[in-house]
């Protein structure tokens, strides 16, 4: 098991003012009475003094008045999260109100800015601090980070569904408050002001900043829409986004509202019920999350994973490169779904999958045993911007007018059956032989038992259906944050469970 203590802290530090109590204080005392030996508080706190926070220290430049100790600012932000209370104007009520929160923060009272400026402040802190809980639980024996697996669920953004605008919406908004900021430099009050708009001049100031964020992000948006396929392309007024938090994508959650969401991935460890990795995305599916979830995890554990069980929207072509990169075998079912169920109803063609492809002639075999001819080589773009390569090969006419499967083969036997390779058409093809084998069917099915539980213990108990500040880097904090205190409790639970096994006489 863990020691209590291995890390100890100083809060009392010269760079950060003391804390009003200590322990023989008889404020904290009375609260530390009043205590359960097990509470929740008191496994935040041992298990903080076991990381090394030598880089949040570092965060503070040293200058102006002496902070709050950011050992004990932690402690109180991990137990709030964990508690299901995730909005920092949360902690400065509880900070006062809380008798667990006070004993954790030993009787400071940091103001409502100073939460907010310390969330800001462990951004890319929470990955470090993942990383060290999983190595203490990998040098405990208590799981090899070996496997793991994979899934995303859209939460909310800290904007509103009803206050989308378009290019055109936004230039016109962006002038007139330009009007207004130049009558309040001038100490004018203006006539008129807009619903839409704040109003006060300090509100106008940080919404000017808003907005030309959301100007710079629309123009990414409408330069992306442009290098899309035509059939793929929406007419350019009909891009909006969110002038709240314009890096938010758009799509529909899981109530099928449309508004503006992110996409937070995790990584389950199949050994353990610790979180690996974790990442959040600004985009609305799955598709090409496999790679970023994936360096995550092998900067938090090392180059440890072997396998990860994923769904069918880790499946595409790039996903399993980026797996075979890192030397991860993926699992997961290949357009495996209703849809494609579906799909495959209602097609008028003998699948591309009955052609054997002839790894040595580099060239398919048709179901009637002839070799397809190389015909050129294409760059096409599929649903995204991202181009794919394709070869293509087809059988020559002759065959074809001639074949008794022509009318089930191709509507066109003069011209003959074309068949395209992607790629990654090779890791598509080996993903496809290994889910076959019934020991594959056997792994996935520890899939849903891992990764649905964490979905549904963030959600139900943690109150992580939308996230608390504004912009992509805010809700990567905030979900870094939910992973380590979840870890970090989960951690004290296994190191307990395995020091009362090993107590039990055989």
């Amino acid at each position: 098991m863990l020691s209590a203590r291995t890390l100890p802290t100083n809060p009392s530090s010269s760079r950060f003012a003391a804390p009003p109590w200590d322990h023989a204080s008889v404020p904290w005392q009375l609260l530390d009475h009043d205590l359960p030996a097990d509470h929740l508080a008191r496994v935040i706190d041992q298990a903080v003094d076991r990381l090394d926070l030598t880089d949040l220290v570092a965060a503070y430049a040293g200058r102006g008045s002496l902070p709050h100790p950011p050992a004990l600012l932690l402690k109180a932000v991990l137990y709030e999260l964990q508690s299901g209370r995730r909005r920092p104007a949360q902690w400065y009520r509880d900070a006062a109100e809380s008798g667990p929160l006070r004993w954790l923060l030993r009787g400071c009272r940091p103001s409502r800015s100073a939460w907010y400026a310390f969330r800001d402040r462990l951004h890319d802190l929470d990955a470090l601090f993942n990383s060290q809980v999983l190595q203490q639980a990998i040098a405990a024996g208590l799981t090899p980070a070996q496997r793991l697996a994979l899934d995303g669920t859209l939460v909310a953004a800290q904007a509103s569904r009803h206050r989308l605008v378009n290019e055109e919406t936004l230039q016109r908004r962006q002038a007139e408050l330009h009007q207004v900021r130049q009558a309040d430099a001038q100490g004018q009050a203006p006539a008129v002001v807009p619903g839409w708009m704040a109003p006060t001049p300090r509100g106008r100031c940080r919404q000017q900043t808003r907005y030309q964020q959301a100007a710079q992000r629309m123009e990414q948006l409408q330069s992306r829409n442009a290098r899309k396929r035509a059939s793929k392309r929406k007419a350019r007024d009909k891009i909006v986004l969110s002038p709240a938090d314009p890096e938010a994508a758009l799509g529909r959650d899981k109530h099928q509202v449309y508004r503006p969401l992110y996409n937070l991935q995790l990584a389950s460890d199949l050994d353990s019920p610790l979180v690996l990795g974790y990442q959040v995305l600004a985009q609305p599916n799955d598709a090409g999350a496999l790679g970023p979830v994936l360096e995550r995890v092998r900067a938090a554990v090392g180059p440890r994973i072997q396998v990860a069980l994923a769904d069918a929207g880790y499946a595409g072509g790039a996903d399993l490169a980026a797996a075979d990169a890192a030397g991860v075998t993926v699992y997961a079912p290949w357009q495996s779904n209703d849809y494609s169920a579906a799909g495959e109803k209602n097609k008028t063609q003998i699948p591309k999958e009955q052609f054997v492809w002839l790894a040595a002639e580099q060239t398919y075999q048709c179901p009637q045993g002839h070799r397809l001819e190389f015909v050129g080589r294409s760059t096409q773009k599929r649903s995204g911007t991202e181009p794919v390569v394709l070869t293509q090969y087809r059988c020559p006419p002759q065959h074809c007018r001639s074949c008794p499967l022509r009318g089930d083969c191709t509507s066109n036997p003069e011209a003959g059956r074309t068949i395209s390779r992607g790629e990654h058409e090779a890791l598509i093809e080996a993903l496809r032989q290994r889910m076959a084998t019934e020991e594959a069917k056997a792994l996935y099915r520890l899939r849903r038992q891992r990764v649905e539980l964490r979905y549904a213990d963030a959600k139900q108990h943690r109150q992580l259906r939308q996230f608390s500040g504004r912009g992509l880097q805010r809700a990567q904090t905030e979900a870094g944050l939910t992973v380590l205190a979840h870890n970090l409790v989960t951690l004290d639970r296994l190191c307990r469970a395995a020091a009362t096994l090993v107590s039990v006489p055989a």
